[in-house]
């Protein structure tokens, strides 16, 4: 049990963003919202802070209009809590039945003197899911970087970036994974084996022709378990687990990774209705969400790709769509890169040295 809470405890008038900031310290990936007496008030978890920035919720509103969402959508009008002295066993009943991974520990009063998480009485659970790395790009826009080396394995830090990834897999409690290669692929499969030296099982997926980004998944065995596809390319602290936990409780088929990026229009923009003007507005910041390159797929939804030549994600998540299939977003608020270019690599390098990463 988790019994020193000073990392885990917001007060009432906290805003989201600081609840952001002690999520993200803490590894219970929860925050508790107590009063001054330390009573629980609510809880605010990963996925509660993922659909407010969905919702496009202002952070620095009070952690108390989450609150007052969770009320309106949940079932439950009280957080989940165990009394001092609840054996284990019924812990994880409970954690079952309430389909939550964590559980503060109340005494008579209701303050909360403890935190239990799953992950401490399950120490040993593992991800019941499968990973692909797509590596089989050329890296054009890293040359000369990519002269002698496919891109997944330029040096970041001094290691390839497929190498953080599949450690970075490993640490998440995956075991299994997958690797498309084309591009200079033997490299790739003379470096990591069979996966042994960095305590994974690794299979590979050799494109004789480049198969787009999803292609190459009609190409594995078929699997009773969901995949988690990530690009090679990528260099992030994503929440592999709070990915599959977001992707379950919103009874996905697909689930893709999507960061919020902003632009300022450089000009001032008009707004009409037929030859009317109705709004000017001077150099506006636009936000969209864009896609992250990580996918979470049931194992259904692998077996729809087409064995073919190309094939794209895009066209797979359209496919879903049109088939009125469930597909969502799951916003990344970690550290996110994709090193497509020079600029990129040269950032990724800067942050490492910052300790950013």
């Amino acid at each position: 049990m988790i019994d020193d809470l000073s990392a885990l405890c917001v007060s009432a008038d906290s805003t989201i963003r600081q609840v952001i900031a002690c999520i993200e310290k803490n590894t219970a990936k929860i925050a508790l919202v107590v009063d001054e007496k330390t009573q629980l008030l609510n809880t605010v978890t990963d996925g509660d802070v993922r659909r407010a920035m969905l919702a496009g919720t202002d952070l620095d509103e009070p952690v108390k209009l989450l609150q007052d969402r969770k009320l309106a959508s949940s079932q439950y009008k009280q957080a989940v809590t165990a009394p001092l002295g609840t054996d284990t066993d019924e812990l994880l009943q409970l954690m079952r039945e309430r389909d939550v991974r964590q559980v503060p520990i109340v005494d008579n009063q209701q303050c909360v003197v403890g935190l239990v998480t799953l992950r401490e009485l399950l120490p040993n659970d593992t991800l019941p899911i499968q990973a692909v790395v797509m590596a089989g790009g050329s890296g054009k826009r890293l040359r000369p970087l990519t002269e002698h080396l496919p891109k997944p394995m330029v040096p970041v830090g001094g290691r390839p970036m497929l190498e953080r990834i599949i450690e970075q897999l490993r640490e998440s409690g995956i075991s299994r994974v997958n690797v498309t290669t084309h591009y200079k692929g033997d490299l790739i499969s003379q470096h990591f084996g069979d996966g042994t030296r960095f305590g994974v099982q690794i299979s590979y997926v050799k494109e004789e022709q480049p198969m787009g980004t999803a292609g190459g998944l009609s190409q594995l065995e078929p699997s009773d378990t969901p995949l988690l596809v990530i690009n090679g390319d990528i260099l992030t602290r994503v929440d592999f687990r709070a990915m599959l936990d977001f992707h379950n409780e919103h009874q996905a088929e697909m689930s893709v990774a999507v960061r919020q990026h902003e632009f300022q229009v450089p000009y001032g923009v008009i707004e009409t209705d037929g030859e009317l003007i109705t709004k000017v507005s001077e150099k506006p910041t636009v936000n969209h969400f864009i896609n992250a390159g990580i996918y979470l797929l049931n194992p259904n939804v692998s077996q729809l790709i087409p064995n073919k030549d190309s094939y794209d994600m895009t066209e797979l998540i359209e496919l879903l769509i049109a088939d009125g299939r469930r597909v969502i977003s799951f916003p990344v608020r970690e550290y996110w890169l994709d090193i497509g270019q020079h600029t990129d690599h040269n950032k990724a390098e800067e942050d490492l040295a910052k300790g950013k990463v």
